[in-house]
This record gives C-alpha cells, structure tokens and sequence, in this order.
C-alpha cells in the first residue's frame, strides 16, 4: 500500500513543482545570499582537488563538509534522489564489472576512493549551481566574464523547463487518451503495463522536439524585436544588470572557512 502511495506522488506534476522549487525556491538561505563568484570560486577547490587526493580521511571529511552544505542550500529531495541513484548505480555497476573480469573483493576501497571522489564533486556542483536562482547564476557567470548568450542561455533554459515539462505532460495525455491502456492485473498485466509506459514517453519525445523547435524560434524572434540583442552589447545595460552583485564579509569568511576545513583535514590525515 505505502508502495502504490509513493509511485502515485511520483508524477510530472511533482518533478515539475520539485524543479520550480529547486530553482526559485530557496532564496532564504545562507547558500543563496552567497555572491554567486563565491560559489565559483568555492567550487573550483572543492571540484578539482578532490581528484588530486587520495586519502579516505581527507575525503571522508570532505563529503561530509559539502553534505551539510548541500542540506544548508536546501537542496529539493528529487535531485538528492537521483544524486543517490547515480553514484550507487555506477559503483555498483564497477564492482559487479570488476568481479566478472577476475578481480577480487579487493578492489572495493579503490572502487570506494573514487565514489567518494565523485561524491564529493557531485555534491558540490549541487551545493553551488543549484543554490542559486537562475538570474543570479546568469548573473555570476557574465560577471566572470563569460559571453552574454551564454550566460542568458542558463537563465532561459531554467524559465523554458517548466513549459517543456507541461508540453511533455499534455503529450502523454494525448497518448493515452488515443491508446489502449493494458490491464494491469497480474503479473503479465503489469509488465505490459509498464512496457506501455515506456513505450509512449519514448514516442512523445519526439512531437515534443517539434513543438519547442517552433517554440524556440518565436521566443527568438520576441527577443530581437525588443532588442535583446543591441541590448547585450550595451555596456550601460551590462552595468545595470550587474550592479546588485557585491562581496560581502560572509563570503570572505565562507570561503576562509572552507579553506580552514581543508587544511584542517590534511593536517589531521597527516598525524593518524
């Protein structure tokens, strides 16, 4: 019964309000007040030189370090569910990979050393990328200096998913109004069942690239007609856009902070 609970809350609507809430909804938070090139800055340490380390003390420490940052950002439980999914699938994949080549039980600490490498990478990505709204990530990145386009392509991918997963939804209803669903009694039925599943979000997939092409191209056309372009390359606009970005004392003392943590930890590794 709890099963049939949970498989019904997993639908488009909740991965939708999950993706609207990771995205917009956690502005009150101490990650989120952060200066976005903090972030760029914190996650230039902590996603690089996990991969130049290989003590577990170090790492360990590590992934617990961004573990209680990533639950500080407020990180929304669909993207922890398939953080979770990934890492576990691919180590178990490794190991299962390593056993059937003639290696031995053996193999599992490196196997283990580098989970806990792209844990700790992974987490972190979340913890910076995901922490911020979009305008404020598009933002950090033109203030880097990255191009204009690019740095708006990220804003605009986060406004466009909501519509893309709506588009997709009323796909699927198309689908499966047209269609024969499969009786879902018994073992057969519900195997059938979830072949049919499948089988229609595969297809929708591909009206779904037609309708956001035809999209795209409107939303492209708005955007020249109000001068999106002449806009970019305005050097008054540049400024303005930017001007609510500024280093305040919790990002210098965040980042020493995280600095401290890692000296901290190789000092500790060193003397055990």
């Amino acid at each position: 019964m709890e099963n049939s609970r949970f498989i019904e809350k997993i639908n488009m609507d909740f991965i939708k309000s999950q993706v609207l809430k990771n995205a917009y909804g956690r502005n009150g938070n101490f990650i989120a007040r952060l200066d976005p090139r903090t972030m760029f800055v914190w996650y230039i340490i902590f996603g690089l030189l996990p991969w130049f380390v290989s003590d577990m003390v170090v790492l360990f420490g590590l992934f617990l370090f961004v573990a209680v940052l990533t639950k500080i950002a407020d990180t929304v439980p669909l993207v922890l569910f398939i953080f979770c999914l990934g890492i576990f699938s691919q180590t178990g994949f490794l190991f299962v990979f390593t056993l059937f080549f003639g290696g031995g039980w053996e193999s599992i600490f490196p196997l283990l050393r580098l989970t806990l490498k792209i844990a700790v990478v992974s987490l972190a990505a979340i913890c910076a990328f995901a922490g911020m709204d979009p305008d404020k990530l598009a933002s950090g990145l033109m203030a880097i200096g990255l191009p204009e386009k690019f740095s708006f392509g990220f804003s605009f991918s986060y406004r466009i998913l909501p519509i893309l997963m709506e588009e997709y939804q009323m796909i699927l209803l198309s689908y499966k109004i047209r269609g024969i669903r499969p009786n879902g009694t018994g073992l057969k039925g519900k195997s059938q069942r979830i072949f049919y599943q499948l089988k229609i979000m595969i297809q929708a997939f591909y009206p779904l690239m037609l309708n956001m092409a035809k999209r795209s191209r409107t939303t492209v056309e708005v955007l020249e007609i109000k001068g999106f372009h002449r806009a970019l390359e305005n050097k008054a606009v540049r400024q303005m856009k930017l001007n609510h970005l500024s280093f305040k004392s919790r990002d210098g003392y965040f980042l020493l902070g995280s600095c401290c943590y890692f000296v901290v930890l190789f000092i500790l590794s060193n003397q055990l």
